[in-house]
C-alpha cells in the first residue's frame, strides 16, 4: 500500500483520489471546499485540516488546483515545499502557466525534492473512469517513479520533456480542442439553419474529412449524443471559465515565444462572450448556444 497525499479534491481531483483508494492506496487529502471534503470522506479518503498534514509519511504528493496563483501560493508563499520530505515525489496535475511550473520545480530542486508537472486531458468523465491522459514534464527517473500511481488514474502517459513541458503540451492541446469545438458547433448550426437534421449531419461529418474528437465523443448539439453535457443542459464537464483560462495561458505562451495564434485568440474571444453571457459554469460545448442565437 502506497501512502499518497492529495491536495485539491474538486471535480477532477476528487475522482482521481477515489480511484487511488480503489486501487488499494492510502490517500490523505485536503481541500478548502466543504462539499468536496464530504464527498472525499465518503470515498475513503482520510481528510486532514491543512496541506502540510497531508505530507506526513507520504511517498507521493499530488496537487490538482485551479490556476497558477494557487499552485505558487501553496508551494512557495505558504511554504509547503519546506514541509515535504526529500523522499516524497511531487506530482502537480494542475493546468497552469509553464513559467509558474518551472519556477516551482526550480525551488523544489534547490531543496533536493523531485517534482514533475503532469496536467491531464480527459475531463471529469476521464477522471471518474480512470482513463485520463497525463502529459508530463520533468526528469525521466521521476516519471518512472510516478508511473505506477498515474496508471491507476489514467490510460495514457506521455513524457513531453523537461519541467514545464507538460504544461506547454497541455496548453497546445486545449487550444486545439477549443478551436475544433467552435468549428464543430458552427458547422452544425449552419446545417440546421439550412434544413439539415443535426444527427445526420454530425454522422456525415464524423465519417468525412471534417471528423474530429468533438464529433466523435462530445457532440455539442442537444439530442445528438447520449451521455454528454449537451444532452443535460450543458451541466458538468469542462467549464467555460476553465477553457477561457486555458486559452489565456495559450495567449501568454504565444506572446512570450513570439508565436502567431489567430485562431486560438478568436476562440478565446468566443469563450469570453460565453462568460459575459452568464454561462461561465456550463460545459465548454455550450459554445453551441452562440451559434443558435436568432
Amino acid at each position: 500500500m502506497t501512502k499518497i497525499a492529495f491536495i485539491g479534491l474538486g471535480n477532477m481531483g476528487g475522482p482521481m483520489a477515489k480511484n487511488l483508494v480503489s486501487a488499494g492506496n492510502q490517500v490523505v487529502g485536503f481541500d478548502l471546499v466543504e462539499a468536496a471534503i464530504l464527498d472525499a470522506k465518503k470515498n475513503g479518503i482520510d481528510i486532514v485540516k491543512n496541506a502540510p498534514s497531508t505530507t506526513i509519511g507520504a511517498e507521493i504528493l499530488i496537487s490538482m488546483l485551479p490556476a497558477s496563483e494557487h499552485v505558487e501560493s501553496l508551494y512557495l508563499k505558504e511554504g509547503l515545499l519546506k514541509d515535504i520530505d526529500p523522499s516524497t515525489l511531487i506530482i502537480d496535475c494542475s493546468t497552469i502557466a509553464p513559467e509558474t511550473s518551472r519556477k516551482v520545480a526550480k525551488e523544489a530542486d534547490k531543496l533536493g525534492l523531485s517534482m514533475i508537472d503532469a496536467p491531464v486531458s480527459g475531463g471529469v468523465a476521464g477522471a471518474k473512469a480512470a482513463t485520463l491522459t497525463f502529459i508530463v514534464g520533468g526528469r525521466k527517473e521521476s516519471l518512472d517513479k510516478a508511473k505506477p500511481v498515474l496508471e491507476k488514474m489514467g490510460k495514457s502517459i506521455f513524457h513531453a520533456g523537461d519541467s514545464g513541458s507538460g504544461q506547454v503540451a497541455k496548453i497546445c492541446n486545449n487550444m486545439l480542442l477549443a478551436i475544433h469545438m467552435c468549428g464543430t458547433a458552427e458547422s452544425i448550426a449552419l446545417g440546421v439553419k439550412n434544413g439539415l437534421n443535426p444527427e445526420i449531419l454530425s454522422e456525415i461529418m464524423r465519417k468525412s474529412s471534417g471528423g474530429n474528437w468533438s464529433l466523435e465523443v462530445y457532440n455539442p448539439y442537444p439530442g445528438v449524443m447520449k451521455e454528454v453535457p449537451a444532452n443535460r443542459g450543458y451541466e458538468g464537464g469542462f467549464l467555460n471559465k476553465l477553457m477561457f483560462k486555458d486559452l489565456g495561458l495559450a495567449q501568454e505562451a504565444s506572446e512570450s515565444s513570439n508565436s502567431r495564434t489567430p485562431m486560438g485568440d478568436l476562440a478565446r474571444e468566443l469563450y469570453q462572450k460565453m462568460i459575459e453571457s452568464g454561462f461561465e459554469d456550463l460545459d465548454f460545448s455550450s459554445i453551441q448556444k452562440l451559434y443558435l442565437e436568432k
